[in-house]
C-alpha cells in the first residue's frame, strides 16, 4: 500500500499517517518527493484495508501496489533512482557509467596495468574479483584480502571507484571495507541470507541476474536489499542459460527496457558474461547502450591470453578503447553521454 500525501501536507500530517500505519502493525517508509511525500507500507504481501488512513488530514489518495515486489516497483516510486557509487559518480542518471577491468585480481602489476588502461580509455570504475566463485574447486579462487588491498592501491593511483564481489556473509564485511560497490554475483542472486546482510552493509550493491532467473525473481531479490533499508541497488543483466552452446549465455537485451518499465532501479549490462566470446562482446555492449542500459561492466585484461580466469571473454585494452569511442557515439544519438573519468585521488571508499 502507498499513501500519497497532498502537495501542501505538513510534516505533522505525514507523522500521523506513519503512526497510523504502525498502529496497523506495519512499518511505514516515508518517501519525500520533488512535489509531495508518499508513505509506503511494508510487511504484508496481501492487500491492506487503508480506508481509515485515507481519511486522515493531508492524505490525497491510497494506492495498492499490484506487484509481489513492493519497494522495487515503479508503482512504489515513479521517479528513477540514481545511485551514487563515489563522489561525482552516479548510476541511473543521464550518463552511461562504464565499469571495466579483469575478471580476477592476479597480481599488483596486472591490476595496476588494467586500471590505468581502462581509465585512459574512459572507464569510470574498476572491476576485479578478489574472491572468485568458480565452478571447479581446482580453478583460481582469487587472492582474497590481498586482492582487496591491491584494488585499493589501484583506486589510489587512478581515482577509479572499486566494484568487487562478496561471496558469502563471512567475507561481506571485509569486502565492504574496501569496495565502493559490493557485487553479488549470479550464483548468489537468491542467497537470501547474504542479500539481507548486504542490505545492512551500508554500501551500494550491484546485483547480477541469476543464471536461470526470471525478471520477477531478479526484482524480488532486489526487494530483499531494499527491505533491509538499502535503496542503493544497481541491477545487472549478464545473460541466462540457454540450450545453445555457441555462446556462454543468452544475453537478454529485452531485460533492459523491461526492468526500466517495471522498476525505478538502474540496470547495467554485462556483455562479457552475456556471450563469453571476446569477438562478440563489443557488439553486445553497443546494443546494450542502444537499448537504454544505465551502464556497462566489461572484462578487460592487459594480456587476456595469460589470464587466470575468463580470458576468452576479456577484451584487450586497445579493443576496449575502440569500444568506448563507439558507445560514446551511440549514447549521444539517444540523448545520453558517457560518464566522465574521475580525477585521480578524488575517489575514496564510499561512505557507509
Amino acid at each position: 500500500m502507498l499513501v500519497v500525501m497532498q502537495v501542501d501536507a505538513t510534516s505533522s500530517q505525514v507523522d500521523a499517517v506513519c503512526q497510523a500505519i504502525r498502529d496497523m502493525g506495519f512499518e511505514p517508509v516515508p518517501m519525500p518527493g520533488a512535489q509531495r511525500t508518499a508513505v509506503g507500507l511494508i510487511g504484508n504481501d496481501g492487500q491492506v484495508d487503508g480506508s481509515h488512513v485515507a481519511g486522515l488530514p493531508g492524505v490525497a489518495q491510497v494506492l495498492y501496489v499490484s506487484k509481489p515486489y513492493k519497494q522495487v516497483s515503479r508503482e512504489w516510486r515513479p521517479e528513477d533512482t540514481v545511485v551514487e557509487i563515489a563522489p561525482g559518480v552516479s548510476v541511473g542518471g543521464r550518463d552511461v557509467v562504464v565499469i571495466a577491468g579483469p575478471c580476477s585480481v592476479e597480481s599488483e602489476a596486472q591490476i595496476l596495468a588494467a586500471a590505468h588502461a581502462v581509465r585512459a580509455a574512459g572507464a569510470t570504475a574498476l572491476r576485479g574479483g578478489a574472491f572468485k566463485p568458480r565452478s571447479s574447486p581446482y580453478s583460481f579462487q582469487g587472492l582474497g584480502k590481498k586482492g582487496l588491498e591491491l584494488l585499493a592501491r589501484a583506486r589510489e593511483e587512478t581515482g577509479l571507484a572499486i566494484v568487487t564481489e562478496a561471496m558469502d556473509e563471512e567475507g561481506l564485511g571485509l569486502v565492504a571495507e574496501y569496495a565502493d560497490v559490493v557485487q553479488l554475483g549470479a550464483r548468489n542472486m537468491q542467497n537470501f541470507s547474504l542479500l539481507r546482510a548486504a542490505g545492512r552493509a551500508g554500501k551500494p550493491v550491484l546485483l547480477k541476474r541469476g543464471m536461470a532467473a526470471t525478471i520477477q525473481e531478479l526484482l524480488l531479490a532486489a526487494e530483499y536489499l531494499l527491505a533491509e533499508g538499502n535503496p542503493r541497488v544497481i541491477l545487472c543483466e549478464r545473460g541466462v542459460r540457454g540450450f545453445d552452446s555457441a555462446t556462454r549465455n543468452i544475453f537478454d537485451l529485452s531485460a533492459i527496457p523491461l526492468v526500466h518499465k517495471l522498476s525505478h532501479l538502474p540496470i547495467i549490462a554485462d556483455p562479457s558474461h552475456g556471450v563469453g566470446l571476446r569477438e562478440h562482446v563489443p557488439a553486445m555492449a553497443r546494443a546494450a547502450v542502444a537499448a537504454g542500459a544505465d551502464g556497462l561492466i566489461v572484462e578487460v585484461h592487459p594480456t587476456p591470453d595469460r589470464a587466470l580466469s575468463d580470458g576468452a571473454q576479456s577484451l584487450f585494452p586497445e579493443q576496449f578503447g575502440k569500444l568506448m569511442r563507439e558507445i560514446s557515439v551511440i549514447a549521444e544519438a539517444i540523448d545520453r553521454g558517457v560518464a566522465p573519468v574521475p580525477s585521480a585521488g578524488t575517489v575514496g571508499v564510499a561512505a557507509g
